[in-house]
């Protein structure tokens, strides 16, 4: 199994910035691609962005696209989404995600991924 936990959640101004972190842990997975979304209540679970195993491809939803960055440290097993200026429609439960594959493609489909993070908190206020 692979455990993932996310942190650096919390309260912000509008306009403002915070940095999630996803450490994964258990199991030794190979090319994982890594992915984040969010889900805000009676609505489905949004992709905003993902990176594959080697960090060369990213993947970025529209709506975060300039805003939101992904990047990882596979040294440390750890991928981070730095977010900037952030508005109150970002506010949510933020999920990371872990799929294993050999593709390059990231998909956006929360089906497509097989391990996900307890999720961690995230309010704008205006």
């Amino acid at each position: 199994q692979v455990q993932l936990v996310e942190s650096g959640g919390g309260l912000v101004q509008a306009g403002g910035s915070l940095r999630l972190s996803c450490a994964a842990s258990g199991r030794t997975v190979t090319r994982p691609t890594m992915g984040w979304f969010r889900q805000v209540p009676g609505k489905e679970r949004e992709f905003l962005t993902g990176i594959n195993w080697s960090g060369s491809t990213t993947n970025y939803a529209d709506s975060v696209k300039g805003r939101f960055t992904i990047s990882k440290d596979n040294a440390k097993n750890t991928v981070y989404l730095q977010m900037n200026n952030l508005k109150p429609e970002d506010t949510a439960v933020y999920y990371c995600t872990l799929r294993v594959s050999l593709s390059e493609v990231i998909p956006t489909r929360p089906n497509e991924y097989a391990y996900w993070g307890q999720g961690t908190q995230v309010t704008v206020s205006s």
